[in-house]
């Protein structure tokens, strides 16, 4: 690899939701990056040309076998970003272990990038579960005395705003709209290519040291209300919209009959869209992308949602 002025940065769960997107995003801006893939990734089709992928890219892999090969791959690197999925919150544990060891991280960033856990503690079940894991990850990074950022990117386009906040659907409606409540809330759309980019960006900043940096691109703050119509005009046409209210929504958070999984998405629909949580007044800990990087160029809702014409 070609000798850089840029932090060696690892990346953990490269072949992720998000880790891909931010494994993209390291190599295109130019940092060194290393990969650790576990194993079993050479028997996922799709995983494995991903990684090969990242490698033709000129990311450096590695295989993370035991906590040997995990303390080595840490020597090479100053910034690790772990993007594991949600239900293996707590590997972090033993990441966080080696990273003390080893003594020479400049910055973690643990696996978060959705709402702050650290502003959740009213969340409602069961999508209270993943916040508290969180929060266990962090107050170990913190009591390990590690380098850290917190990064919350709050809703991915792919999941959110693909079908316009219609629960299960990942193309926007061409006839009725579910509206959630009166559909005021600001809610905050980022396209996962964005995501990537800040997230690199605060990696090495030392104004985000230690702090959680908000990705708030200023022009994809709208509300459900605001991107329907949007939307309308687009395909020149009103839906239909039927409101739903929040009675009935959280009927369907405690419907028994459904997966826990897709109750914890309800869940977490009803924290954005009925009780606006993604909006509030960043406090003197917090960093707002908009202010950090007002020169970066992003992908707005009006832009992303041009693809579905």
């Amino acid at each position: 690899m070609a000798a850089s002025s840029k932090p060696r940065v690892l990346i953990i769960g490269c072949t992720g939701y998000i880790g891909r997107f931010i494994t993209n995003a390291s190599i295109r801006l130019g940092y060194p990056t290393y990969l650790l893939v576990r194993p079993e990734v050479a028997s996922d089709v799709d995983k494995a040309a991903m990684v090969i992928g990242f490698k033709s890219a000129g990311a450096t892999l590695g295989s993370v076998t035991d906590e040997k090969k995990l303390v080595e791959a840490l020597k090479l690197v100053d910034i690790v970003i772990c993007s594991i999925a949600e239900k293996n919150l707590n590997d972090q544990v033993k990441l966080i272990q080696a990273i003390k060891q080893v003594g020479t991280i400049k910055r973690f960033l643990p696996s978060e990038f959705g709402m702050d856990p650290g502003l959740m503690d009213h969340a409602i079940a069961p999508g209270n579960k993943v916040f508290m894991d969180k929060m266990k990850i962090r107050r170990a990074i913190e009591a390990a005395q590690i380098p850290h950022t917190y990064v919350s990117a709050n809703c991915f386009a792919g999941y959110f705003l693909s079908g316009i906040a219609q629960f299960g659907r990942f193309f926007p409606p061409r006839d009725t709209a579910v509206v959630y409540g009166e559909g005021n809330a600001k809610v905050i759309w980022v396209d996962e290519n964005d995501v990537g980019t800040f997230v690199l960006k605060a990696a090495e900043d030392p104004r985000t040291l230690n702090t959680s940096v908000y990705i708030r691109p200023p022009k994809n703050i709208l509300s459900l209300n605001e991107v329907l119509q949007l939307w309308e005009k687009k395909i020149g046409k009103t839906l239909e919209k039927h409101t739903l209210l929040e009675e009935e929504f959280m009927s369907m958070i405690s419907n028994e009959k459904a997966s826990l999984p897709e109750r914890a998405a309800l869940a977490h629909f009803y924290q954005i869209f009925y009780r606006g949580d993604l909006m509030f007044e960043i406090g003197p800990d917090g960093r707002d992308t908009g202010e950090l990087y007002p020169d970066v160029s992003y992908t707005t809702v009006d832009a992303y949602l041009d693809r579905y014409l």
